[in-house]
């Protein structure tokens, strides 16, 4: 089979990878091309376009690149019809993949959405077309298919992918020494995001708190797609290790986490780690969210638990001050710690066990044989 897969952004590209990998074994013929990133390459995809040229975060970021976003779109359909594929997976990124799911259902094209757009938290109505443009959904959180149901729809819940993705991972012995860092320290995982947007709204707080600490290692998360040069527009200080494409080696590590809204949040709670998680966009992007957005939570953590297990300082209570205290209680207050590690506990119980790509890999190749 050949296979066409569209993920915007380095979770999409994490999942997606393993998905490649899972696919490979269960298809020896399979073929692999692919907008993704460095990891979905190193499983066998041809990748054409990198996610690292993709990500606009909030509507009005959207609307400065919408000239980009259309270009890419144009690149994209005819990409896909010069490839023939027998199938496309979208995974995740809705914005785009949503719209190109309604094109591809137009040209005859097996559409496979892994990895469900959340659209529960705001315009869920959006699921009819859904329900229109995807022929196989596989969803990841478990509260997703009752909510598909409501709009007679059937899907399949393979369980969370990042539960293999920490199992497999192998941490290195000599992570203190590799990159010098002071044992004798607490270790404070820094999160921002792997979006620019994102991190220049983020950071800045995040890095005001440090003075505060002394008795802490603060170490910066990198995203791969961020390099160097950016990082000069922040007054990082010395003592501050920033660390590429590392993040699993340092949650395993941490003590606490400072984290931005995201897929973060839920590797954070699996690594066991105490976090705080924080959201800051555009006053604009914020405001038209709030208009649109139907969830209490904005962190999948507490989405998943349907309740507070992780404190969240959001848009103007995202200050030093607030950031502060709550990392304080992170890690000293005993009783906050061990409250948090059990709610993690359960939340893990809840996602399906291991195997989610294997799953995920076996209904797609049985889909597409009794379609075949």
């Amino acid at each position: 089979m050949k296979y066409y897969i569209i993920a915007g952004e380095a979770s999409g590209d994490l999942h997606a990878s393993n998905l490649i990998y899972a696919l490979k074994g269960k298809d020896p013929q399979a073929e692999f091309r692919a907008w993704g990133g460095d990891l979905m390459q190193a499983a066998g995809a041809t990748i054409v376009k990198h996610y690292r040229d993709l990500a606009f975060m909030g509507f009005v970021e959207v609307l400065l690149n919408l000239r980009t976003i259309l270009r890419n779109f144009r690149f994209c359909k005819e990409d896909i019809a010069q490839y023939k594929p027998d199938a496309v997976i979208l995974v995740d990124y809705p914005g785009f993949n949503l719209r190109m799911a309604k094109h591809l259902k137009k040209e005859g094209i097996r559409v496979i959405y892994y990895i469900s757009p959340q659209i529960w938290a705001w315009h869920a109505s959006r699921a009819k077309d859904i329900k229109k443009s995807v022929d196989k959904m596989l969803v990841i959180l478990p509260f997703e298919k009752d909510f598909y149901k409501k709009y007679q729809m059937e899907v399949d819940f393979v369980g969370h992918p990042l539960l293999d993705a920490i199992k497999k991972f192998r941490g290195e012995n000599n992570f203190y020494e590799k990159y010098q860092l002071d044992t004798a320290k607490k270790l404070v995982a820094l999160l921002p995001g792997s979006r620019k947007q994102e991190v220049r709204k983020i950071l800045p707080v995040l890095l005001e708190v440090i003075p505060q600490f002394s008795d802490c290692q603060f170490v910066l998360a990198a995203a791969p797609s961020l390099d160097d040069a950016f990082f000069t527009e922040f007054e990082i200080p010395t003592s501050v290790k920033r660390i590429y494409n590392d993040t699993y080696n340092i949650l395993q590590h941490a003590d606490a986490a400072l984290v931005g809204s995201g897929t973060a949040t839920l590797e954070t709670a699996l690594w066991k780690v105490p976090q705080v998680v924080v959201y800051k966009s555009s006053p604009i992007s914020f405001w038209i969210g709030k208009q649109l957005v139907n969830v209490r939570y904005i962190s999948l953590v507490n989405l998943i638990a349907d309740r507070a297990v992780v404190e969240e300082l959001i848009q103007e209570n995202f200050t030093r001050e607030n950031l502060q205290k709550s990392l304080y209680n992170l890690l000293y207050n005993a009783s906050v710690r061990t409250q948090m590690l059990a709610d993690y506990e359960q939340i893990a119980k809840s996602l399906g066990g291991e195997g989610a790509s294997e799953r995920a890999a076996a209904e797609i190749v049985h889909f597409l044989s009794e379609k075949t």
